[in-house]
């Protein structure tokens, strides 16, 4: 999933848990959407440290 509509998936269910709550299954989505929202942030600063540091170091 493209992480924009990862985020906005993450934020809609967000808005629904303050204002009316959320079923089991969506509490389930939104924490798998965490997750995986989550692996592309350490991904992404795994990636940077690469280029900071170099390959070989």
């Amino acid at each position: 999933m493209e992480i924009n509509t990862l985020i906005e998936r993450i934020n809609e269910l967000s808005r629904k848990q303050r204002s009316v709550g959320l079923e089991e299954w969506e509490r389930d989505e939104q924490e798998a959407l965490r997750q995986e929202y989550l692996a592309f942030i350490r991904g992404q600063v795994h990636q940077t440290l690469v280029q900071v540091k170099g390959p070989h170091q």
